[in-house]
């Protein structure tokens, strides 16, 4: 089965510290946590205190509490959503939460799902499923079906590329985030499905 600490490890190397662009759709964010989208998150506490001190926002590095409250709040809206716990493979959990943390949940679950409907050989390898983006009993028993089948590697493979596409997508339909396409793409690995 997954483990989550080693998701949220490869996580973390994706997100920063404390950042506050005014481009960034997400506004003030630490950790990949946005208080737009968090915002009675107990992490914040932390921050706003850390901000009337010297050395903001350097000082919230390595504070034990708020990497602890992130990685509560990971485990609690993503990790457990999509039963991170309950997947056997640790690339295909590994690509959920990373993907589940930077374009949502639902978005994630329904590249897997579209993914393994791609994959399945016309229902060879394992059943279709509804594309809804719940990760519910019917798409996690067609990934245990599909993952001794065929193997972990062509399935990681497509999910980043439907992730790749998103994020491409996202920033032909909404110019000012062009910026920000080269740290998504940081996020899309199409070889790491041997390397997990």
């Amino acid at each position: 089965m997954a483990d989550f600490r080693r998701a949220l490890v490869a996580t973390l190397g994706h997100e920063g510290h404390y950042v506050d662009d005014p481009i960034d759709r997400g506004g003030e964010t630490y950790r990949g946590i946005t208080r737009r989208d968090h915002p009675d998150w107990p992490g914040w506490r932390v921050v706003d205190e850390a901000k009337r001190e010297d050395g903001f926002p350097r000082n919230l590095q390595g504070n034990a509490e708020i990497e602890r409250l992130a990685g509560e709040l990971y485990k609690r809206r993503y990790w457990d959503r999509f039963q991170g716990d309950d997947i056997t493979d640790q690339g295909i959990a590994n690509e959920l939460f990373d993907t589940g943390v930077n374009a949502g949940v639902g978005r994630a679950v329904g590249f897997l799902q579209r993914a393994l409907n791609q994959l399945n050989a016309g229902g060879r390898w394992c059943p279709d499923v509804v594309e809804d983006g719940d990760l519910g009993v019917k798409t996690l028993a067609a990934l245990r079906q599909y993952l001794p089948a065929r193997g972990g590697a062509q399935l990681l493979k497509a999910m980043n590329v439907l992730q790749g596409a998103f994020y491409l997508e996202l920033a032909r339909r909404d110019p000012s985030q062009e910026r920000f396409v080269h740290g998504w793409l940081n996020r899309v690995d199409i070889t790491k499905a041997a390397a997990v």
